[in-house]
């Protein structure tokens, strides 16, 4: 059950992540190959990352459907280019899916190697907020977890919440569960509510 779970959080996230790099991409006005390139970076970015912290063949190299579910989600913004790009919530939304799940992956993934579970809060952040951030770079703009946006504490928070309902003795599929509900509800209250961490100012 645990492996089917990482398999249909994989394919959704990539595909959530892929629709949201490539729309970001089309805004730019990248042609087709570098809004693919952009998507695929998205997706797999983060996964590549935690993969090879962990010692493991990165999982896309091993399953092209990830490669193709990037190309499905570029064919997808072509067909419904001008709802995606003209709608922010739209955007928000895929990105949003895409960082609970592969959240959720990362943690799951790092436990199954036998790491103690700190450990795992990182490796689910760094999978779900580092495709985000090679794909601000390729864009040329800041990385969005640098910024004062909540992002990356969306996954941390997640992570928290998975470690408290493990610890009381839930069953396994209520907290990697919970998890993507805590990702997913912190980041669409700090957008609504417009909540900001501390910002570190220097001198000017």
């Amino acid at each position: 059950m645990q492996d089917t779970l990482i398999t249909i959080c994989d394919f959704i996230g990539t595909l959530a992540f892929a629709i949201s790099g490539i729309r970001l991409a089309s805004s730019k006005h990248f042609d087709l190959f570098g809004a693919y390139v952009v998507g695929v970076t998205t997706a797999i970015g983060g996964g590549t990352l935690r993969d090879l912290m962990l010692g493991q063949t990165p999982f896309w190299m091993t399953n092209s459907f990830y490669l193709i579910c990037s190309g499905i989600a570029l064919v997808w913004v072509m067909l419904f280019r001008k709802q995606l790009v003209r709608q922010n919530n739209t955007w928000f939304l895929f990105d949003t899916i895409g960082l609970a799940l592969f959240t959720v992956t990362g943690i799951e993934k790092t436990l199954q190697a036998g790491f103690p579970f700190w450990t795992a809060i990182i490796m689910g952040c760094m999978t779900g907020a580092g495709g985000g951030v090679l794909r601000d770079i390729l864009r040329g703009e800041v990385p969005l977890i640098f910024r004062k946006e909540v992002y990356a504490m969306a996954c941390v928070l997640g992570g928290a919440a998975w470690w408290l309902t493990a610890a009381f003795g839930a069953p396994y599929p209520v907290a990697p569960s919970l998890c993507a509900g805590v990702v997913i509800a912190v980041r669409l209250l700090a957008v609504r509510y417009k909540l900001r961490l501390p910002v570190l100012k220097g001198e000017e």
